[in-house]
Formats: structure tokens, sequence, C-alpha cells
């Protein structure tokens, strides 16, 4: 699920990966709105608050949600360039080795909250977040061709609708396949996002800033199964 990249990737390969990361995308996206009051993941809707405050002149809350899209295009960065780096010197688990990254900022993001409490700046919180959701969608972008993407869902439900309106109105069969395909991939997205997005608000309700640390545990999961089978072949 992490090693192979582009077009050599199977479609149950990419349903796995976009539903694992969907669900903790959806999940801490959720949970880091209900405990700080800021969303981590969709930059659609910060690009926008971004110019509401701006306009009601409301300067520093339009550059707090400037820099939580700043941290997210760091963290996007970031990941391309490490990515870039890996597959220079052909490490085959860099992929893992990224997720690995986001999966120990979320960990320490959970402990923060734990112990600091009360007392945690919900801006400089939310703008890791935002990083290691920069993170994750790079990664998943590069690994899939662009294919799988996990920390929003507009562009997905966009790919949705004009998916179903191919299966009306097919160009050929092949193309009908392989849309088909797509709405599969495009629908587990969607749901695991929604899953996910259901299990934060949840779960932070009944333990605070602990659920990062276990969304944190998911990542950690698959990134230690493939970074084993890779030390094993």
């Amino acid at each position: 699920m992490l090693i192979k990249e582009g077009e050599s990737r199977t479609l149950k390969t990419d349903i796995l990966l976009a539903s694992s990361l969907a669900f903790v995308a959806g999940g801490v996206n959720s949970a880091g709105y209900l405990g700080f009051g800021y969303f981590s993941a969709n930059m659609t809707g910060n690009v926008s608050l971004i110019s509401d405050h701006i306009s009601a002149g409301d300067i520093y809350l339009g550059v707090a949600f400037l820099g939580i899209v700043a941290m997210f295009m760091a963290g996007a960065f970031s990941a391309s360039l490490f990515i870039q780096i890996g597959k220079r010197y052909r490490l085959p688990a860099i992929f893992a080795l990224t997720l690995l990254a986001e999966a120990a900022l979320l960990m320490g993001i959970g402990l923060y909250s734990l112990i600091a409490g009360s007392s945690v700046s919900g801006l400089g919180t939310v703008g890791v977040i935002s990083f290691s959701m920069g993170i994750q969608n790079a990664a998943s972008t590069r690994i899939s061709g662009s294919r799988v993407r996990t920390t929003h869902v507009s562009g997905v439900a966009t790919d949705i609708g004009v998916g179903l309106a191919q299966l009306i109105e097919p160009s050929d069969a092949h193309a009908g396949r392989h849309t088909r395909d797509r709405l599969l991939l495009h629908s587990a997205t969607v749901a695991s996002f929604l899953v996910g997005g259901t299990a934060g608000v949840l779960c932070y309700q009944a333990a605070g800033g602990a659920v990062f640390c276990a969304f944190s545990v998911v990542l950690l999961f698959l990134c230690v199964r493939h970074l084993i089978g890779v030390s094993h072949n």
C-alpha cells in the first residue's frame, strides 16, 4: 500500500490507502475544529475566511487563517522534498517514513494537549495539525499519481458527480470500467472522511486531546507494517 506508485498500484490498494488516510484526516479535522475552533484540513474554507475577516477589518483573524493555509502548504512542500530526496537515493520505504513523520506530529499534539490542558494555544496547535495534513495530502497524491486525495472532499465530490454523468453516457466500454473504479475509490474516500469525522468529534468529547494520539496510532500501524515488510525483502 505504501510501496508501489502510480499505474503499478491496484484499485484495491488505492482504496485501502484512501480509506485509512481519509479516516485519519476526517477525524483530525473534526477534532481540531471542536477543540480549537479552526479547520486544519479544509483549506478552501480557510481561504474564504481570510477574505471575510480582512474585509470585515479583523486583520488578526485574517492573518491567523493565512498562517494555517501557509502551514498546510509548508507540510506539502516538506513532504514532497523529502520524497524527492528519498527517491533519488532509492529508499523503498520513503512513503512510509513520510507518513511516520505525520504520525509523530499527531502524537506530539495529543500529548501536548493532554499535558497543557486549557493553556493549549489553539492557533499554534492547528497550525501544526495543518502541517501534518499537508504532509499526508502530498504523500497520498505522490504515491497514487494524484488519484488519492485524503484531506478534503470538494475535489473528490466533484469527481463523483462527473463520474456519475460519465456512467450514464460513457464514451466507450473501457472508459465505463475506469469510471466505475474511480467512483468506488472516491466514494470510499468520502465515506471514510465522514466516519473519521464522526469518530473524531465523539472521541474528542470523551477523551480530549488523546484523540490525536489515537489517530496517530492508526498511522503508526500502517507505517510500521510496511517498514517491517521492506526490511524482510
